[in-house]
Order: structure tokens, then C-alpha cells, then sequence
């Protein structure tokens, strides 16, 4: 099954969970926008305190624990015999979070909707205001859905295999750093800016073209590959681009900001 879902196919859908994960880093928080108008039946999802532990060594966006998870999707809705479609304004970038998140600790179908509210608004389908309560779900947190990396084992696939930085290349060659305390990328990752995921719009480039993408920068088929970003957020948008490609991926959830959150590691600039 796609990891996609169109808003056409979303509007015909019987019963599904319904997250909407609209999120900017640095604000205004989502909920502002999905109280401004949202897909009918959809719930605000929190990326910073739904989908994430707080921040600390382990990164501005560590996962968050089994217990706390599983409380977070209950109150929103999710089942685990209940698919569960996220989206967010329009390139996925949150939605891709919240899609790896519950991949992650075992829920079993879950799909992002391509091109977010945007595609939703551009198709002529209505929104909604209202806030009304949804009945809790019994979702169970199973971690390990998904394979994930720490530091070391980051470190060491990026000499083995195929390390992806989803950061924007200036980020990656270390010209800028707005947001964490150190400039660069982790030594022999490859520059993979998220942004060459999508399209003009947000929706997801096609497979082969994704395909050819991926292959180019030396992710094919049976090498290890993972991926990681500043906070483990975009790295889930590459992820679930290589899923599209047909290749599969390691999150390093703490990414750069836990990366650096040890200055022994080395830094790589250019």
C-alpha cells in the first residue's frame, strides 16, 4: 500500500483517524490554522508535544516515550484496526513526522496525504471549525516499526553505507546555522535537501523520478541508508520520499542537534 493518500481518495474514506500536524518551527503554533478551518472530522496534533519527548541532549525533537505516545494517539483518536491519515499545509514535512512516529511504534496503516490542505482546498472539498470531542482509541505503542540509528551507528554509515542529510545545503556545507549551536554535517553524509522531495505545490515527485534521485546520490538497493536532519523532523520527510522510491531507510532521531550535543564528535564543513 502507498504511503499516499490523494484528498479525493481521503474524502471517500469511510472511517479513519484524521490528524491534522500543521507546524512551522519558530510558530505560530498550528493549532492557530486548524481552528481557522481544517478536513472535517480531523484533530490537532501537536508535533512538539505529541509526536516528541522534550528537548534535551538527546535532541530538539527526541522521541517520545511508549507510554506518552500511546496516551497522545488515544486521545486523538487512533486505533490500532483504524487507518490513520495525516497531513499538514502542503509538503509534508509534519505530516512525514507523524506518519514515521506511528510507523514507528507499530501502527500499521498510516498515510500521509499528498499535497496537505492545499491539495485539499485546490479540489474544492470543504472545511470544517468546529472542534468537536473524538472518541479515545485503544492504540497500543509497539516500538521498533521502523529502523532507527543513534550516533555511533549514524557515524558508521556514513563510511558503510549511505548517510542523507535532509538539511538545506547551506546548512549541510556548514554557511549558516540558525538554529543549533554548531555549523555542518556529520563526516561523509550526502547533502539531500528535502526540498528536492516535492514538487512546486508540496506533492511528492513521482517514483521513478524519486527513484533516480535517490540513486544518484548513492542510495540504491541493498546498501544501508539513513537519514537525518537538524531535530529528526525532515529526515521523516526523507525517509518516507525513499519509501515512495521503493528503498528503505534509518531515522537518526536525534539528528544534528544531538549530534552536536557532544563536542567530541567531529564536524565536517564544505
Amino acid at each position: 500500500m502507498s504511503p499516499l493518500i490523494t484528498s479525493e481518495e481521503l474524502a471517500a474514506i469511510g472511517d479513519a483517524a484524521i490528524l491534522d500536524v500543521r507546524w512551522r518551527l519558530g510558530g505560530p503554533p498550528g493549532v492557530e490554522a486548524y481552528r481557522e478551518g481544517h478536513i472535517p472530522g480531523a484533530v490537532f496534533c501537536d508535533l512538539n508535544t505529541d509526536l516528541a519527548a522534550p528537548a534535551g541532549p538527546a535532541g530538539r525533537h527526541p522521541l517520545p516515550a511508549p507510554e506518552a505516545f500511546q496516551e497522545a494517539m488515544r486521545r486523538l483518536g487512533v486505533s490500532d484496526g483504524r487507518p490513520v491519515v495525516v497531513y499538514d499545509e502542503a509538503d509534508s514535512t509534519a505530516a512525514a513526522r507523524a506518519w514515521w512516529t506511528l510507523r514507528y511504534f507499530g501502527h500499521g496503516d498510516v498515510r500521509v496525504l499528498d499535497g496537505g490542505l492545499r491539495a485539499w482546498t485546490r479540489a474544492g472539498l470543504p472545511l470544517a471549525k468546529d472542534e468537536s470531542p473524538v472518541p479515545p482509541g485503544d492504540f497500543t505503542a509497539r516500538p521498533g516499526g521502523m529502523p532507527v540509528l543513534d550516533a555511533d551507528q549514524a557515524a558508521a554509515l556514513a563510511s558503510d553505507g549511505v548517510l542523507l542529510d535532509a538539511r538545506a545545503a547551506e546548512r549541510y556545507r556548514g554557511e549558516v546555522e540558525p538554529i543549533d549551536p554548531v555549523a555542518g554535517h556529520i563526516p561523509g553524509a550526502v547533502s539531500a535537501p528535502t526540498t528536492g522531495n516535492v514538487e512546486p505545490g508540496g506533492r511528492f515527485h513521482n517514483r521513478e523520478f524519486l527513484r533516480e534521485r535517490f540513486n544518484s546520490l548513492g542510495a540504491v538497493e541493498g546498501l544501508p541508508v539513513g537519514a537525518y536532519c537538524g531535530s529528526g523532523v525532515t529526515a521523516a520527510h526523507e525517509v518516507l520520499a525513499l519509501e515512495i522510491a521503493g528503498l528503505s531507510a534509518a531515522l537518526y532521531a536525534g539528528s544534528w542537534s544531538n549530534w552536536v550535543a557532544d563536542p567530541g564528535r567531529p564536524v565536517a564543513t564544505g
